[in-house]
């Protein structure tokens, strides 16, 4: 089991691994699925995709925080500084691009965009940092038994000094070299068609795009299987020889989802997660179905819901979300956010972000809707992924808030019941592992506290009730039985009218 140790708490808890079955306290009518909610076919390997997933993620980054501090600075270097409290609170951490995009230095554009236009990837210096940082950082993190994520960008890549010519990649003995040229570019690039471009009215060129094209370097062909083997020893050589654990898939819109079930094949990660950008949930499972289930996928409609619910009041938009993963049943396939890179603090997509651009993180509305958000996600189905510049702000909060999934057991898979819902507020009950857990949000939420509970955490517009549940614990010597209470983030035995901490001190009367 892995221990979550709040450094700003100070308390110990213990988490169950995500396969583990503990007994089902209590009886939650689960939500009640039409026949066109029912969990399609699947696979029966689900690679990249753990059951009753209890982990944590964490984005580390932000756009450029390998040169800003607003949030903190997030090379290499600053994130294995900040390791301790990393490992403490999160089971993954989603890198940034490892590979070489560029220069370190300037704007994003010398960095490749941050290192989504790469230009080699058997490289792994980047405007993060060196090879030799990431190494240190992925051990540091292991250490705790948090897993890494790697972004893995294989829908297009950066030229050398042209249009058309490619760095080799040079993964190393038992891996292989290889080397692209114009023919394993997608026919329908700019490339072929740009009069200015090296290789402009070439004939030798790729199959037609089975994806959506990026314009801004060339869209590779991942119906070659030279693309195809590059990839798949790309990806195993980033789990067996760089370290990492499981995959981040950067514009997946960009191939169809059958190469991507191919490459997990062929590395078997511990989890993989799409980034599939479709608003509409019908086309974020169609992807799901392409891929064979063998990956899970960001959940921007759900995104969308959140961020509509609170920027309008419209708290209804919380409920079982029919434009979600959950609300199809699919909780097991969904990695839900709040923001990323890509929605947080960009000028050239503003309206993407959470509550409003450029938010004033400090101020008291903006605060309560962060945390209430992070509340909902970190409460619900699906594997949560808390972003860096929410959790550098409010540390001591959302820790608590992650404290209280773990010690309750909630995961990917976990049963909810809607309750109230609209004008400023909602409530749900969801069941964990091993404790049900009561979820209140808004200004107008009901503040009556559920019997057989106790408040695990509150905030201005958010309150959380646990049920108190049984356990054995080590009073004075002697093995006694209790009830385990999470409260303001610490964790204590009530036994016998008196509270106890985790070494079997009494506290209070």
């Amino acid at each position: 089991m892995k221990k979550i140790i709040l450094s700003v708490l100070s308390c110990l808890l213990f988490a169950g691994a995500c396969a583990l079955r503990a007994e089902n306290k209590g009886n939650i009518e689960p939500l009640q699925k039409s026949e066109a909610e029912v969990a399609p076919e699947e696979s029966p390997a689900n690679i990249g995709v753990p059951a009753e997933c209890e982990d944590v993620m964490l984005q580390c980054f932000y756009w450029d925080s390998y040169k800003l501090t607003k949030y903190g600075r997030t090379r290499w270097t600053d994130l294995l500084a900040d390791s301790t409290a990393i490992r403490e609170n999160f089971d993954l951490v989603w890198f940034p691009p490892s590979g070489y995009a560029g220069g370190d230095a300037g704007d994003s554009y010398a960095a490749g965009g941050v290192g989504y236009y790469h230009r080699q990837v058997s490289l792994q210096n980047s405007a993060w940092g060196i090879r030799l940082n990431l190494d240190k950082l992925i051990k540091a993190l292991h250490r705790g038994d948090t897993k890494c994520l790697a972004d893995i960008v294989i829908n297009h890549r950066n030229n050398k000094s042209n249009w058309c010519d490619f760095f080799e990649d040079n993964f190393g003995l038992g891996y292989g070299r290889f080397q692209f040229d114009e023919s394993h570019i997608c026919r329908g690039d700019e490339c072929f068609t740009s009069s200015g471009s090296t290789c402009y009215g070439s004939t030798n060129k790729g199959a037609a795009d089975t994806g959506t094209n990026d314009a801004g370097c060339r869209d590779l062909d991942h119906s070659n299987e030279y693309v195809q083997e590059w990839a798949k020893t790309y990806v195993k050589w980033m789990i067996e020889k760089v370290g990492y654990d499981g995959f981040r898939y950067d514009m997946t819109r960009g191939y169809n989802g059958k190469y991507l079930s191919m490459y997990n094949e062929a590395a078997q990660p511990y989890l993989s997660v799409s980034e599939f950008w479709m608003d509409n949930v019908n086309d974020q499972i169609a992807h799901l179905k392409a891929a064979n289930y063998n990956t899970m996928i960001f959940d921007f409609p759900l995104k969308w819901a959140i961020g509509n619910a609170f920027k309008n009041g419209t708290y209804s938009q919380l409920k079982n979300p029919s434009n979600s993963l959950r609300g199809k049943g699919l909780g097991k396939y969904a990695v839900t956010f709040i923001d990323n890179h890509d929605t947080f603090e960009r000028s050239d997509n503003q309206g993407g972000e959470f509550i409003k651009y450029n938010a004033d993180l400090g101020d008291a509305d903006v605060k309560s809707k962060i945390l209430q958000a992070n509340a909902y996600i970190l409460m619900m189905p699906g594997v949560p992924c808390v972003f860096w510049p929410h959790w550098k702000s409010y540390t001591e909060e959302i820790n608590q808030l992650i404290a209280i999934r773990k010690f309750a057991g909630i995961h990917s898979e976990s049963e909810v019941t809607d309750e109230e819902s609209g004008g400023y507020k909602y409530g749900a009950t969801i069941q964990g592992h091993h404790r049900r857990v009561y979820l209140r949000l808004g200004k107008n939420r009901d503040m009556t506290q559920p019997a057989n509970t106790y408040v695990a955490a509150q905030g201005s517009e958010y309150t959380i009730y646990v049920e108190v549940g049984e356990g054995v614990e080590n009073v004075q010597g002697k093995d006694v039985q209790g009830t385990k209470v999470l409260k303001d983030g610490q964790l204590y035995l009530m036994y016998q009218g008196v509270m106890y901490d985790v070494q079997g001190r009494r506290i209070s009367e």
